[in-house]
């Protein structure tokens, strides 16, 4: 069963999937924490400006009149405050979902993420657990000041014990979103903010899951694999299409969950195009394409035809606004990238 329909399945489960709205991702992120916070009184959300405001990017908007400002708490800006809070609640019995505004602001609370929440279950010897949310916006593309458009993912995938979930549509959105919340470990849910109201699709009304760990296959293709998440699933989709109209046909894998890694998807497509480009926005070195490369390479070397490319962002601080374009990948770089494996 696919992804989505997996989807479908848990959806038709606690209600019919044919009532559906048109939403944007932000609608989508707001959608699951009502109805989350409708279906369990220990769901509450927290952070700065998440509550009279209805968050900076308004995916909380209306949550505080719901549910009150018992459930719906406006922060101090003191990120390490939210999230060690955050790890208090969840070990007591409650299901916190944090905001942090922008990835780059979550520096303060990396002690708290790192050697607390992700520690817990195995420092108790399971007695414990962390079944807590940190929503947390990421990447470039809006033009905004310093810190606000950072992809730093590498650094939470380098711990065990953290799970990394990174949305590319509305309907993921939802879905990812429940499913973290119901979740028993601590959850990085990563925003793409760049297309937080880029587009919308049809997401069905009644709470619903996407699994955890599933990748999905989103464009079909034989020549080259393409595997990407987040804001650069629709980047590559352009340049799919791009390669299409000179009858290249290129398969795009979007990740959904960075950890736990849906192995056997990306694998069952390198092995059938026999190429692979991997493309995120984080910096190249270190990065989770380094990660990916090194995983086909150890299990699909002999069904490649050409060295695993990468198209990333570049070893620098991410650039100010007026220098953003030439940081971010396009689909002129990606398409660039599938074309030098098709001639190797």
């Amino acid at each position: 069963m696919s992804a989505t329909e997996t989807g479908s399945a848990a959806a038709r489960a606690e209600g019919s999937p044919e009532s559906s709205e048109r939403l944007t991702i932000a609608q989508a992120v707001r959608d699951a924490l009502r109805d989350e916070m409708a279906r369990d009184e220990r769901v509450i959300v927290l952070g700065e400006d998440v509550g009279i405001d209805g968050g900076v990017f308004r995916a909380t908007e209306g949550l505080i009149e719901a549910f009150g400002p018992d459930r719906v708490i406006d922060t101090p800006l003191a990120e390490s405050a939210i999230i060690g809070m955050s790890v208090g609640l969840a070990a007591t019995g409650m299901r916190p979902v944090a905001e942090i505004q922008f990835m780059g602001f979550v520096y303060p609370a990396v002690n708290q993420l790192l050697g607390h929440a992700a520690r817990m279950r195995n420092r108790t010897r399971g007695r414990l657990s962390v079944p807590m949310v940190v929503r947390m916006p990421y990447g470039g593309g809006i033009h905004p000041p310093e810190h606000h458009s950072e992809s730093y993912e590498s650094l939470f995938l380098a711990t065990p014990g953290i799970k990394v979930v990174v949305p590319s549509n509305p309907y993921d959105a939802k879905g990812l979103l429940i499913a973290a919340i119901r979740d028993d470990d601590p959850v990085l849910f990563m925003e793409p903010k760049r297309i937080y109201r880029a587009f919308r699709e049809a997401v069905p009304t009644t709470p619903f899951t996407v699994p955890i760990g599933s990748a999905k296959v989103v464009h079909e293709g034989d020549e080259a694999t393409l595997i990407s998440w987040g804001a650069m699933v629709r980047v590559c989709h352009d340049a799919a299409d791009m390669l299409a109209r000179d009858n290249i046909s290129v398969e795009v894998v979007d990740l959904r969950t960075l950890n736990p890694l849906d192995r056997e998807t990306i694998l069952t497509s390198v092995r059938k195009t026999g190429r692979a480009v991997v493309v995120h926005e984080a910096p190249r070195s270190n990065g989770f394409g380094g990660e990916i490369a090194a995983l086909i390479g150890e299990h699909a070397l002999l069904h490649l035809h050409a060295p695993v490319q990468r198209v990333t962002g570049f070893d620098v601080i991410f650039p100010l606004a007026k220098n953003e374009h030439l940081y971010l990948p396009t689909r002129n770089r990606i398409a660039a990238a599938v074309r030098r494996t098709l001639e190797y």
